[in-house]
This record gives C-alpha cells, structure tokens and sequence, in this order.
C-alpha cells in the first residue's frame, strides 16, 4: 500500500538517507544542552532532510514579510480599534470588550482578540504596529503549527507545501493585515488541532482538555464559528484514538466539560453581573451575551432574516450569493478557491490509499482532520444566508493547505509506484484541473495589472509543463523528469495566490472593515482590501488625548471616503440591504461584520466634522462621554480622533436599543453627558424602518436641548434639561 511518509532516514538497517545518524541518547548534544537545542532550531532535527529547516525558515520569513510590509501604514477596523484604544484608557472597558472607556456599550464580539491586541497597546503604546504586532505573530504561528502538524504525519515535503500554501493564501494575508479577530481565532483552532492530535496518537486525556480549552478561547474570539471544526474534532477521535472505546468516550466526556467551561466562563459572569453595572451588550436583542451567541452570531447567520432565534442574523452578503457555487464566484474564487480542486482530489484520493489501514493509523486519521475543517467550513460559508464576508473563509484556509501538502505527496507516491497503475493518471489530473482553473481565476482579472497577467502566462505554462512532464515522466521511467515536473505543478498551482497575496502585501489599503486581496471582482471590494476603512492610530503611547493620525473623512463614520452612499445607508448588521455587488459602496456597508441600512433617528446620517469634534472637547465640561451618537462607525471614529468615549446609542446598525429615554435622562442630570447628534428628519433609527425608542429621544432632545448652529444635527443638554 502506497504511503505518503518518505522512506526511514535514520533507521540502521538500511544507513541513514539524509544526515549522518543520530548518536545514541546520552552522547554529546543528543540529549539537548541548550547549545545543541538552538542549533536543532535553525538545522532541525538529525532524521529531517537537510533542506528541511532552512526550507520551514525561507517560508516563515516569507510569511512575515507579506503579512508586515510597510506596517505603519495599515488601517485596521475602526470598529475595534477603538475598542482596543478604550481598553488601554479603562480596565473595565478592557474586560467586557467596551467600545467606549466609559463602558456604555460593547462590540458585537467576545473580548479576546481585544485582550491580545489591548495588552500589546499597554506594554508598548497604542498605535498602529503595537496592535498589529499580535495579528503578524499569530498568523505567522499558524503557518509554523501547520507546518509542524503535517510534518509530523507526512513528512517534511509535506508540511513545507502546506506551510506555503497557507502563507499565499490571498484572503489570509489581506486578514491577517488587519485588526478582525479572525488571525487569532485560526491560530487557536489549530491549536485545539495540534492537541486534538497528540490525544489521537497516545490516547491521553490531557492534551484532549487542552483542545477543548484552545477552541474555547476560541469561542470567546469569535463565538459560534469556533465551533464549526467540532464535529470533525469529536468523530477522528472516537474513531482513531490509540485507546478502548470506553476509555475515549469517557475523555471525550472530560474533553467536552472543558470546552464548555472555557467557552462559557466570561458569557457566565457578564450575564451574571447586573445590567446597571456592566456595558450594553451589542448585538443583542435583550441585553445577555446568550442572546448574542445564539442570534447575531449563532443561527443568525446561518439563517439571515428568517432565524426564529435572536433578530440580529440577514441576508447581507459581501461574498456573493448563497449556494454551494460560492466559492467559485467572481467575489470569492480569487481570495480562497485556486487550491479546492486539488485538495478535494487529494483528500479522495488519500483517504482510500488508506483505506486497509488500522482503526489508530495516524495519516488517516490526520486526513479526517483535515478533510472534515475543510469540508465544515465549505459547507458553512457557502450555504450561509446570514451577513457573510470574504474574510470569514481564511478560517478554512488550513484545511485546503494541509489537504494541498499532505494529500499531494500521498498521491505523488502512488503516481511513483507503477505495479499500482490506476493511480498513474490521478496525480496529473489534480495538477491540470487546478491549474485550468488558476488560468480561469486569471482570465476574469485580466487587465488589472501586470503581475495578474505574468501569474497566468506561468500558471498556463507550468501546468502544462508539470502534467506532460508527469506522464512522460512515468512512461519513460525518468525520476529526475517526475521531480522536475512535480516543482513545475508546485509552481502552477501557487502562481495565482501569490500574484494577488503579494497585492494584498504591497498594495495601499484602506478597508480595514471588508480586507480582500487582489483586483475588484466586482462585490468584495478588493483591490487590495477595497475601500474605507477608518482612521489609522497613531504609534505614539496613549497620553488620553486623541492618537495622531489621518484624521477622518468628515463623516465620522469607520473613515468612509470615497463612496457614493454615506454610512447612513449602509454598515447594518442586521439591515436586509447591502446585497453583494455593491462595489460602490462605502466602508461602513461591510464593518464590523455588519452589512445592510444603518439607522437614523440618532443621527445616523448627520455629518461629525473635525471642527465639530474640536468644538465637543472644548466644552465637554466635565462630562464622562464627549457625545452620544447613533451607531458604532460614527462613535469609533470620534474616539480614535479625540482620545475620548463616545456613546453609541444604536450599536453597530443603530437598531440596539441600548439607549432609551430614561438612560439618556438619567446621564444628562448626573453630567456625564451633554451633547448628542440626532438627525434633521426626527425619524426613528434601527432597522428597516423607525424606532419608537429613537423616535423617542430624537423629540425629547429637540424639545430641550439647545441646537448648536453650527453643527447641524447637534444638541447641547444640561442637568437642568432633564428635570
């Protein structure tokens, strides 16, 4: 039976195929002194190849250069920039994941991602590479853990092609240069994968727990989704521990109080702590973290509009249509689809050269792993009719990498092995079919530049080269030309990745809310990440005034700038606009994992200028916040520019209903807030139509506050306003 593993290389049967063997345990350096465990780092260890770990190096110094070129210029999401600014301001901010210092209201994600990028900005200043720095190290880390998993299984050719694949993966450099949570929440679940796979091999219990605490952190990166590789975590392992079946469902059993323990611990205590005490929570409908898990981020999108749990889940989509098609779309093929037809050959074809292999074999076994997150995470984006955008699916990137790297030298060993005939033509298939449709991918940017035109011309003639070269090859018996030719398929296959990861590296992006790598296809607002985005932060340590930087485009929402609809049309996170295809439009329309109408009663589409600001801090007397607003695209923006908290009354679309009257009251007679933008028309915010609690607040403050005329839409309250 054909395996994927090369032959032993320090076995001393047949002498040792690539270094001379190890010295026995208890020579010098054999046992690890530190000197002979820093050399081991960079020259790997005796049994690899000698290319091996110079090979792992060039990749990871590669990976960091993509993912931190020219960093000082990133934008990152406004959203949670200034999430993670407010949480450099107050401890309390910093735990329940505040938007604002003042912990009115939270972002509609779990804190952890803002814990890792927060404690950066602590230790080394907020700025731009200080919270960017974490993102780099853990995209970084996962390029390293992969190539470490499929190593382990499959060899250093292997796991130095997966490692590779990963680094080019378009959408995973564009995300990975921003300030979503989705870096730390893949290098988590990889994590949860590593240790998923040591309990396999040895039937322990420990490193079991460990994977159920490594997805739970993921959890609290970014909920629900976390979850996803968890059928596939649960049945490798039933299947393929080295363990009796009581033993594994009983860790099992263990493993899953973990998970849920770790999950559950910070949605436990917020939701235990009383309303009054703690931020709003965003995204909710009712104000609990449950809400939020099982409606904005759970069903809802999954579901969209139609969820009967939570009504935050819709049909804005930034990836095109649901279908099982959508990663193949104008919108999604270019950031995530160049290596799925290889990787779904590969994985067929692996899993039944291991077909006769024992329950515990560890290459199949691996296989599921990875076979099961790419096929969770392909049916979950495609068919999910909730808000979707591009970058979500950097989370199935390991998969196909792993798949690439594992599966592709399975099958090139059984191409090599000609008593096994029937496997001579599937290798070059998965090479051609790849290849075609790297040159299609191309074909639909062409004349977007250069480099999209050079990654064709060489995807077209290296697959053509690699597929004749195979089958000459084989014929003729000629192992040199097999060799040569398998480089030329490592070329055509990765040609078109790299053209637009090197984009998505080099390229001036501004879209820190909708990051895509490559030209504009249309509805991704790609082009190196689109349009908008925000305010970049400054690299200057946190003094308590306004981060240095560009200053916003004077709309004060997420930094739109070069849009023809205003982020008082778009930015919903549960509006039923904002349909994919709409490439004109502005930032706010894909932020914060919204997408859809923004509300307007609270002055969703009043215009918050630099002078306002200025004016705002100038006479902010005292207050806790500098100024209510009606959603959280205007107010990030207003405290990455004055360094002060900002109330968000609607949450990310305006239709949180965070705010009522009594709150607003309540704040104004205690000082803590004095001024607040509604809109000229008075209508209610909130989705789809007005708010009665919006309507609310816009007549009362109409009614008693004094209009400043110089800023239309603004209002000044005092103590003696609210009776």
């Amino acid at each position: 039976m054909t395996t994927l593993a090369p032959p032993p290389t320090t076995g001393r049967d047949g002498g040792p195929r690539h270094r001379a063997e190890a010295p026995p345990a208890g020579a010098a350096g054999a046992g690890g002194g530190l000197a002979a465990r820093a050399r081991r780092m960079f020259t790997g260890a005796p049994e690899d190849p000698r290319w091996a770990r110079p090979a792992l190096w060039a990749v990871l110094v590669l990976t960091t250069a993509l993912y931190a070129w020219n960093l000082s210029s990133l934008t990152g999401n406004t959203f949670y920039n200034a999430a993670v600014y407010s949480g450099t301001q107050s401890w309390k901010a910093f735990f329940f994941g505040a938007l604002d210092a003042g912990s009115f209201i939270t972002v509609d994600k779990p804190p952890f991602a803002l814990w890792v990028m927060g404690l950066s900005a602590r230790v080394f200043g907020y700025g731009t590479w200080q919270i960017m720095l974490p993102m780099v190290a853990v995209g970084v880390g996962s390029v390293a853990l992969l190539y470490r998993m499929v190593k382990r299984d499959f060899g250093a050719v292997a796991g130095t092609i997966a490692a590779l694949a990963l680094t080019l993966t378009p959408i995973t450099v564009a995300i990975t240069r921003d300030t979503n949570p989705d870096p730390v929440l893949v290098f988590l679940m990889l994590l949860g994968a590593a240790t998923l796979m040591k309990a396999v091999r040895t039937g322990r219990l420990m490193p079991l727990v460990w994977s159920g605490v490594a997805i739970g952190f993921a959890f609290n990166t970014k909920m629900m989704q976390a979850y996803v590789v968890l059928p596939a975590f649960f049945l490798v392992y039933l299947w393929a521990a080295n363990a009796s079946l009581g033993r594994r469902i009983r860790n099992l059993a263990v493993g899953t109080v973990a998970l849920i323990v770790s999950s559950a611990w910070w949605m436990v205590v917020v939701d235990l702590i009383p309303a009054s005490s703690r931020p709003y929570i965003g995204g909710s409908t009712d104000n609990t973290v449950w809400d939020l898990v099982i409606g904005y981020n759970g069903f809802g999108r999954i579901f969209g509009a139609g969820s009967s749990v939570g009504s935050q889940g819709n049909g804005a989509s930034f990836g095109g249509d649901a279908s099982v098609y959508r990663m193949f779309n104008e919108i999604m093929g270019g950031q995530i689809s160049w290596l799925i037809p290889f990787a779904l050959i590969a994985l067929v074809g692996g899993l039944v050269l291991r077909g006769r292999a024992p329950r515990t074999d560890a290459k199949r076994a691996a296989l599921l792993l990875w076979g099961g997150w790419f096929v969770l995470h392909y049916l979950t984006f495609a068919l999910a009719e909730g808000t979707f955008h591009p970058y979500y699916v950097t989370a199935m990137a390991p998969g196909i990498a792993a798949l690439a790297g594992a599966g592709g030298v399975m099958l090139y060993g059984a191409f090599k092995e000609r008593s096994v005939a029937q496997w001579g033509w599937v290798l070059p298939l998965a090479v051609a079919v790849s290849a075609v449709w790297a040159v299609v991918l191309l074909q639909r940017v062409s004349g977007s530049g250069t480099v999209y035109t050079v990654a064709q011309v060489v995807a077209g003639v290296a697959g053509a080269v690699a597929v004749i070269g195979l089958l000459v090859g084989r014929f003729t018996r000629r192992r040199k030309l097999v060799g040569l030719a398998s480089l030329a398929a490592v070329v055509a296959l990765l040609a078109g990745p790299a053209a637009y990861s090197v984009s998505a590296a080099t390229t001036a992006s501004s879209s820190g809310t909708n990051p895509t790598a490559g030209p504009n296809t249309g509805g991704g607002m790609g082009g190196g990440g689109g349009m908008g985005g925000g305010q970049r932060p400054s690299g200057d340590a946190p003094t308590g005034n306004a981060p240095s930087g560009s200053a916003p485009s004077g709309t004060g929402n997420s930094g739109s700038s070069n849009s023809g609809s205003t982020s008082s049309s778009t930015g919903n996170s549960s509006g039923s606009s904002g349909s994919s295809g709409s490439s004109g439009s502005s930032s706010s329309q894909a932020g914060g994992d919204g997408g859809g109408t923004g509300g307007g009663g609270m002055g969703g589409g009043s215009q918050v200028s630099s002078e306002m600001i200025t004016y705002l801090k100038k006479n902010q007397d005292g207050a806790t916040w500098l100024v209510a607003v009606a959603t959280d695209q205007t107010a990030s923006s207003i405290i990455l520019e004055s360094g002060q908290p900002v109330i968000s009354m609607g949450g990310w679309s305006g239709s949180d209903e965070a705010m009522t009257l009594a709150k607003l009251k309540a704040l104004v007679k205690a000082g803590k807030l004095h001024y607040i933008v509604v809109s000229d028309s008075g209508q209610g915010g909130g989705q789809g139509g007005s708010s009665s609690a919006a309507s609310e607040i816009a007549t009362w403050v109409k009614e008693n506050g004094s209009a400043v005329s110089d800023y239309s839409g603004l209002y000044r309250l005092d103590a003696s306003d609210a009776g």
